[in-house]
C-alpha cells in the first residue's frame, strides 16, 4: 500500500470516527444503537460552504440534514417585501431532521455568515438505515415530539405576556 492510500484511509477513518461523536451528542439520535450511529456516521458526508454560498433555498425538498461542525449560517426568509432576518445558528447546531422523515419544503433558506463545515445527512440515506434498523424511527420520531414541546413551552415563556397577538400562535404541540 503506498503512503497517499494509507494517509486517505487514515482521513476516511477520522472523518467517520468525528462522525460518530457528533451523531452520539445529537439528541434526534439519542437511544439509537452504536450499530445504527455507526451505519448513520458512515453515510454522513462533510461538505464545506463559502461565505454567502447557500445551504438550502426556501421552496426546496431537498431532504437534507445539516450539523454545522464550524462556522455561522443566517435563516432567512423572502416574502413580498424583501428578505427577512429570522436568526442565526453556528457551530453545534443541528438543523432539519423533519425533512430526514418525510417531504419537507423549506419555509426558509439558510445562508453562510462566513466559510463553515457541516455534516450532511440525506432523507434518501436515512430511509436506508431505518430499513435496517426499524426501531430508529420510533426513537427519531420521540425526539421531533420533544423538540417541538420544548420550541413551544420557549415561546410562551418569552411571548405570551408581552405578546397578545403571540397568543394566537400557540398550540403547534396540538398538531
Amino acid at each position: 500500500m503506498n503512503s497517499y492510500m494509507e494517509k486517505n484511509e487514515t482521513c476516511q477513518s477520522c472523518e467517520f470516527d468525528d462522525n460518530l461523536g457528533v451523531l452520539r451528542e445529537i439528541p434526534f439520535f439519542s437511544g439509537l444503537s452504536l450499530e445504527a450511529l455507526k451505519l448513520l456516521a458512515y453515510l454522513c458526508v462533510r461538505e464545506t460552504f463559502k461565505q454567502d454560498d447557500y445551504l438550502f433555498f426556501q421552496g426546496d425538498d431537498d431532504g437534507r440534514a445539516f450539523y454545522i461542525v464550524s462556522g455561522k449560517a443566517r435563516l432567512v426568509h423572502r416574502n413580498d417585501f424583501g428578505e427577512l432576518e429570522i436568526r442565526d445558528f453556528e457551530k453545534g447546531d443541528f438543523l432539519g431532521s423533519l425533512s430526514l422523515v418525510g417531504n419537507m419544503r423549506r419555509l426558509f433558506s439558510l445562508k453562510a455568515l462566513t466559510e463553515m463545515t457541516c455534516i450532511i445527512l440525506t432523507r434518501e440515506k436515512f430511509t436506508k438505515v431505518i430499513e435496517q434498523f426499524p426501531d430508529l424511527m420510533p426513537k427519531a420520531l420521540k425526539s421531533i415530539v420533544e423538540n417541538i414541546r420544548t420550541w413551544e413551552e420557549r415561546f410562551i415563556a418569552d411571548h405570551t405576556e408581552s405578546c397578545e397577538s403571540c397568543k394566537h400562535n400557540i398550540g403547534v404541540s396540538l398538531v
